[in-house]
């Protein structure tokens, strides 16, 4: 067994890490073909896909119009045999339906903030007037996991 595959989180690996995980680091494709990464708090879709919500003038949401590609991190671990982490590698689907771009505020909100109750849905209701939402499109998974090694290199 190669060390690559020693360290490979399995699917129900990857969900929980992305579940626990608190910040995507998100690159896409800015202008003259440079980067442009950003840490961004994500959550769920109804259906389960995973996602964020940004400025609809944000440059994110510009680049994405203009080129899709999309590249997010994952990550966790400050030693080599604690490092955890998953590469997601597909394209950002920009979402203007409202109903969508709520759901992904309020997973969000629930996420990081806590419980979503009426006051929460008024306050996001305020802030998600000027927002769009972005659905992550997956097309290949890359995780490591260097617990899985036992402290070996």
């Amino acid at each position: 067994m190669s060390r690559r595959d020693q360290i490979r989180m399995t699917d129900e690996e990857v969900d929980a890490f992305l579940r626990e995980g608190k910040t995507l680091n998100v690159a896409t494709k800015g202008p003259g073909d440079r980067i442009h990464l950003v840490a961004m708090w994500y959550g769920y879709f109804a259906d389960g896909g995973l996602g964020f919500w940004t400025y609809g003038k944000s440059q994110k949401i510009v680049n994405l119009r203009r080129d899709p590609t999309m590249t997010g991190l994952v990550e966790t671990g400050t030693e080599y045999d604690k490092l955890r982490g998953v590469e997601l590698i597909g394209r950002g689907i920009v979402v203007d339906d409202r109903d969508e771009i709520m759901q992904i505020g309020e997973s969000v909100w629930e996420r990081y903030t806590g419980p979503v109750d009426d006051g929460a849905r008024q306050a996001l209701a305020v802030v998600g007037a000027k927002r769009l939402a972005v659905r992550f499109e997956i097309d290949e998974i890359v995780s490591w996991d260097h617990t899985k090694l036992g402290g070996s290199y």
